[in-house]
């Protein structure tokens, strides 16, 4: 299940939102080359990624900030990538582009000191954008609930586009994180679950007092759980180009084989 776009557009230009994915990009380009070379790799997410056991003696901090503009790999990129671009604009837009920065940066980083208090003495450097764009998702869930999101449903040979409030497919991912959490020894590298449920949750208490102030409850009854800009209606367009048919002598002349 994977969310290919939502109906609600900024009704800003989402220039961090923008800069944060280019970022993330030209980073990952810089160092692509060490792909072809494990070592030189390993050494150069020992110097920038988060690795708990370095903290744990007292160095390493830093890669709290710089994991978070890291990935392990093309699909790791492009799947963190997409989903800042879907739900980051409207957050932004209710942040303003400074706040929704400093937002991103402090739920990035609570999701990387989320995934070192449940293995503090991994080895396993940790990497990628998710735990701060899980922050991004909290903050969604919170403000815009019933927001429409297009989600790409695949299952074995059939690939089917449904339209789901934001909530559920949002619900939906967050438990997948608890449950490949309580599942999965924290130290044992591929997903780093308990930065993306940490992320996620730090997401939503930090923009709390916003949805406070615009009134809670009564802010939903507003906006009817949605980004308050004019919805994006998606459809698939008939063509009004004609379709050439058969002559019925071209018909005749190939006779019952003819496709």
């Amino acid at each position: 299940m994977f969310p290919i776009r939502d109906h609600n557009p900024s009704g800003v230009t989402p220039f961090i939102t923008y800069g944060l994915i280019a970022a993330n990009i030209l980073i990952f380009i810089g160092y692509y080359d060490l792909f072809s070379d494990v070592r030189a790799l390993n050494v150069f997410f020992w110097d920038w990624a988060l690795i708990p056991a370095r903290m744990s003696a007292g160095e390493g901090y830093g890669g709290l900030l710089t994991s978070m503009f890291l990935h392990g790999g093309i699909l790791h990129l492009a799947g963190n990538m997409l989903f800042l671009f879907i739900f980051g604009d409207n957050v932004e837009d209710e942040l303003g582009h400074l706040g929704y920065l400093g937002f991103y940066l402090a739920s990035g980083i609570g999701a990387g000191l989320a995934q070192y208090v449940t293995a503090p003495f991994s080895q396993v450097p940790m990497v990628g954008a998710s735990g701060a764009i899980a922050g991004v998702m909290g903050a969604y869930l919170l403000l815009f609930p019933k927001a429409r999101v297009d989600i790409l449903v695949i299952l074995i040979i059939i690939f089917k586009i449904i339209t789901i409030p934001a909530w559920i497919m949002l619900a939906l991912w967050l438990g997948m994180q608890f449950l490949g959490g309580f599942g999965t020894p924290a130290d044992a590298g591929g997903v780093a679950y308990w930065a993306h449920a940490g992320g996620f949750v730090i997401g939503m208490l930090l923009v709390l007092p916003l949805w406070l102030k615009r009134g809670g409850p009564a802010f939903w009854e507003k906006t009817h759980g949605h980004p308050p800009h004019p919805e994006a209606r998606y459809a698939f367009v008939r063509s009004n180009v004609p379709i050439a048919g058969r002559s019925r002598r071209s018909q005749r002349r190939k006779g019952p084989w003819g496709r």
